[in-house]
């Protein structure tokens, strides 16, 4: 008998968007149908099936006008394991961005290249270029396996992290939806040109003897309703957490024997982000450790975590849906079990691994091959040229002069692999010329490491600005360290603008998470290393009033911090009672912020409701524009 939906849930009712997927015909509808219609949008059941052919209907709330339509809009995103992006594909993303979108790309923290500002009209001209460019962008979104991630580091002379990559290419290929509905709409049904699929892969996507595959679904590992969820997976080697691997609901460490031979992986399940504000239970979650597979038997282990997952995750609540909330509701020794009956086995002993640190591989690095490879930073992962800064212009150069591949980062960076050595003063001079950097210890700490989601105003989840607004807080934090005798401490802050955290910034050691206008959770006590989680010290920090809140943590970070101790790590060391007690009582220290708050100047409404639309449009603290506008009036 052939499983057409989860058995926990025959008896209950189903989300809404189990029977939106049950009536697609895997994927097809109403896409197929409204793609081919005049109209400016999509409908709200076609919206739900176009995440899984890589795209988000969006709407431009900077252009909204009253009495006139949204201003509809596509983001579209590409989904390539480990980062990888061919030459070729990088020039027609370069051009589809000009030609159909906002001039600018984004690189997105899984390692994938978001377009937006895409009309309806122009979607599918977009997917069938990316496609007939080498690239893809199934899958990139919606209820299945998203993109693999895996360290874009290209070290040739450390195996591991060329199984990681062998590894997370195989794994996206045995959990690519089979169903043609993506070349039937975008191509017309022209299969794209694409490297052969290794027959392991082939073998391992039909292979049934526990339960895993439909064999009568156009779909073998997914069937009719696909995952409850979005579900992510990482591979990664001992000790390399460039990749966040603890955020991820599958990770997998490459194991290899003393003389680099690749034996197995480390298998981690559990871990995800996401969570609702006032919603205590959702709730953000590390990854457990699982146990340990052999290489030969890895992909039947995969199979047997996703099958659980898709038969027991929760298609009722999708709040309660991720493969974090199964484990969290079973714990590790039930769910194990279960995974073990899908698998046939036993699951291996966890393998013993060094601790993880993070990397971001910038600047001029050594292959071990002879060649170079080069990590260039990009501010919150957009690509764009802005006055002197074009950096859009020197990368196409690069990449048209040189045709180098490139891999991109989980901290939406950007990397150019395999490098004459005699070539390394032409790029270097390329990229000086349009002003971008490639040293990167003349990156300000606090911005190296920062992330932020593209929020307002394109994401329909945002409640708060994140990457028009995190340069003007990084800018404030970094001030107010130096007022206070700081200069040298810098720490990992991560904000979004919704609780979803997409920029991951409950792994942060300081994370801004949106909760209205202007206003942000406050979370602390993550780690350098993003090994930790943090926890929620403010429900709502108004943006005016950051210096404030952060001045008398700071004081005390500085008076009782340990040698070499992290301000994330102080946090968690201390914990917040002490940290609440110690602002309570706190003078101000600094000349000039507690001052400047104290202020006080009334406005009459109507004022301080344009200031407040204009605040939010122009993604500002109403404070700092008053200041600039009373400035500039009374300079006149």
């Amino acid at each position: 008998m052939v499983q057409s939906a989860p058995p926990e849930n025959t008896n209950r009712k189903s989300s809404k968007l189990e029977g939106i997927k049950e009536r697609s015909n895997f994927l097809r509808e109403p896409v197929a149908t409204e793609i081919q219609q005049d109209t400016t949008h999509f409908s709200e059941e076609a919206i739900q099936i176009l995440k899984f052919h890589g795209s988000y209907q969006q709407d431009n709330r900077d252009n909204r006008a009253p009495g006139q339509e949204k201003d509809y809009q596509m983001m579209l995103r590409t989904r390539n394991p480990g980062g990888f992006i061919p030459p070729q594909l990088y020039l027609a993303l370069d051009k589809l961005s000009d030609d159909f979108g906002n001039h600018t790309m984004r690189v997105t923290t899984r390692q994938g290249f978001q377009l937006h500002g895409i009309l309806k009209k122009n979607l599918k001209a977009t997917i069938a270029t990316i496609v007939k460019n080498m690239g893809s962008t199934l899958g990139a979104c919606g209820d299945l396996n998203r993109n693999i991630m895996a360290p874009a580091a290209p070290f040739k002379n450390k195996p591991e992290y060329q199984y990681a990559i062998e590894y997370a290419d195989k794994i996206a290929d045995l959990l690519t939806p089979q169903t043609g509905a993506y070349y039937e709409i975008w191509l017309d049904g022209e299969k794209a040109i694409s490297a052969e699929e290794s027959p392991e892969v082939k073998a391992a996507r039909q292979r049934n003897s526990t339960g895993t595959v439909f064999h009568d679904s156009p779909e073998p590992i997914y069937g009719t309703h696909y995952m409850p969820r979005k579900f992510k997976i990482s591979v990664t080697v001992p000790g390399d957490n460039s990749i966040d691997l603890y955020t991820q609901d599958l990770s997998l460490v490459v194991i290899t024997n003393e003389n680099s031979e690749l034996q197995g992986f480390n298998v981690f399940c559990g871990g995800g982000l996401g969570r609702t504000h006032n919603k205590e239970e959702t709730f953000a979650r590390k990854a457990d450790e699982i146990g340990y597979v052999s290489k030969e038997d890895v992909y039947d282990l995969v199979k047997a975590i996703v099958a659980t997952q898709r038969d027991y995750g929760d298609r009722v609540q999708r709040r309660h849906a991720r493969l974090k909330y199964l484990i969290n509701d079973w714990g590790v020794e039930k769910f194990r079990s279960k995974v073990e009956e899908y698998f046939g086995k036993s699951v291996e002993p966890f393998k013993e691994l060094p601790s993880f640190k993070y990397y971001d591989y910038l600047g001029w690095n050594e292959q071990g091959d002879g060649k170079l490879f080069l990590g260039i930073s990009i501010d919150n992962g957009r690509v764009k040229d802005e006055g002197a800064f074009q950096l859009k212009t020197a990368l196409r150069k690069i990449v048209e002069q040189f045709n180098l591949d490139i891999r991109l980062t989980a901290n939406h960076n950007l990397i150019f692999l395999d490098i004459e050595p005699d070539k390394k003063q032409t790029i270097e001079e390329i990229l000086q010329s349009h002003g971008v950097n490639t040293d990167p210890e003349k990156i300000e700490p606090l911005v190296r490491y920062s992330m932020a989601c593209p929020a307002l105003p394109t994401c329909g989840l945002a409640i708060a600005e994140s990457e028009r607004a995190i340069p003007g807080i990084l800018d404030r934090i970094r001030k107010l360290l130096n007022q206070l005798g700081l200069q040298k401490e810098s720490f990992v802050v991560r904000m979004t603008g919704c609780p979803n955290g997409c920029a991951r910034p409950y792994m942060a050691e300081m994370g801004f998470v949106g909760s209205g206008p202007d206003a942000y959770q406050l979370w602390l006590g993550g780690c350098p290393n993003q090994t930790r989680l943090a926890q929620p010290y403010m429900q709502k920090l108004k943006a005016e009033e950051l210096e404030k809140q952060l001045e008398p943590m700071f004081v005390y970070f500085k008076e009782s911090k340990e040698t070499e101790e992290s301000f994330g790590d102080f946090c968690n060391r201390v914990g917040f009672d002490a940290i609440r007690e110690y602002a309570g009582s706190y003078e101000p220290k600094s000349s000039t912020i507690a001052k400047k708050l104290r202020h006080r100047v009334t406005v009459r409404d109507d004022v301080y409701n344009k200031l407040k639309q204009a605040s939010e449009s122009q993604g500002k603290p109403m404070t700092e524009m008053v200041n600039e506008a009373i400035k500039a009036y009374l300079e006149e």
